[in-house]
């Protein structure tokens, strides 16, 4: 495809916008920077803009890495996207169509598009390439969903890591492998792959399923009870997903298992974070405040359970975390109720 032109050599540079300047946007525009692409980092908001200009660090969400030179930060959106070649949307997912609306008139016919949101939109339950979509026409043989156990501060940091990049069109995944090889001490592994459906539910239910695992820590619970929600939680992800037309093995890859691993565990995890400061008791309109970033899982429950209930498939434990998100349930009584729940066979169609 001759969006990907500058991308048919490893090592070759290209010219790079990224949509976003949060943590992730942020995290993401500095390796890019260290593999040798020219990247400009947009920032909807001009003080942060020019804040980063200024102090090269983005101290309010991701302090203390240093923002390489190869990254240009800027407000306007039309001087991010002019001349690029690719364009990575990196802004939460209730962002995604706002942004990608003012973005089609500025982005080349032939740019490569990197979805690097996790969540689905509210209201529609679309995926983000289904956005991009809608509001790219014509972008789908270009689209690529990125996701995997990709902690912002870790990549940031060039700690290994590896992530999966997923399209219909194989050449546009092979084209965003070559993006992240880094030279001479490459940090971020990519894998190439075609099931977009999967990739992108993979990545958005393990944020919900990432709050679960917070509320055990918050009580005290420890590992068993984790492991026990993880792993059902998973299994509620495979079904929500091959239901919507993944396929299972996706889920048992990066994208699935990886990122739940990561997110599950982690006080980096935003999720987590909110997860275990509800098991501690504390409202959610205040963590959230405190948090002061989106945390994707909050809104995705909602969507999960709506999406569950129109495609007739059972997910007790989203019902049971958006009881103790929006209804203010106890998570000691919740957590209850899914233990007397009645016997099953752990795989039924077997």
């Amino acid at each position: 495809m001759a969006g990907t032109e500058a991308l048919t050599r490893q090592g070759s540079s290209a010219n790079v916008c990224i949509l976003g300047a949060g943590s992730w946007g942020t995290a993401l525009a500095t390796l890019l920077a260290d593999n040798g692409h020219a990247v400009r980092l947009w920032a909807r908001d001009a003080a942060l803009a020019e804040a980063l200009s200024a102090a090269r660090e983005n101290r309010r969400y991701l302090p203390g890495i240093p923002l390489p030179e190869a990254v240009a930060p800027t407000a306007d959106i039309e001087t991010a996207l002019a001349g690029a070649e690719v364009v990575v949307f990196a802004v939460p997912s209730g962002a995604v169509r706002q942004v990608a609306r003012e973005a089609a008139r500025h982005i080349a016919s032939e740019a490569l598009l990197i979805s690097a949101a996790k969540g689905l939109e509210e209201g529609t339950g679309a995926r983000m390439s289904q956005v991009l979509a809608a509001e790219l026409p014509g972008s789908e043989g270009r689209t690529i969903a990125l996701s995997g156990p990709n902690l912002a501060l870790e990549v940031a940091r060039g700690v290994p890591t590896a992530s999966v990049a997923a399209s219909t069109n194989p050449e546009a995944a092979r084209a965003a492998q070559r993006l992240f090889i880094g030279q001479p001490t490459p940090t971020f592994r990519v894998y190439s792959g075609r099931d977009v459906i999967g990739v992108e539910f993979g990545g958005a239910i393990k944020n919900v399923i990432a709050i679960g695992a917070g509320i055990c820590d918050g009580l005290g619970y420890g590992d068993n009870s984790k492991a026990a929600l993880m792993t059902r939680g998973l299994t509620e992800a495979i079904r929500l997903g091959v239901a919507q037309g993944a396929e299972a093995a996706t889920f048992l890859g990066l994208s699935g298992v990886g990122d739940l691993i990561a997110t599950g565990a982690s006080r980096l995890s935003r999720n987590y974070r909110v997860g275990f400061a509800l098991g501690q008791g504390r409202a959610l309109p205040d963590i959230l405040a405190e948090l002061g970033q989106v945390a994707e899982g909050v809104p995705t429950t909602r969507v999960l359970c709506d999406l569950a209930a129109r495609s007739g498939v059972e997910m007790p434990l989203c019902a049971a975390l958006h009881a103790v998100l929006f209804a203010r349930r106890a998570p000691l009584a919740v957590i209850r109720e899914l233990m007397l729940r009645p016997p099953k066979a752990e795989h039924p169609d077997v």
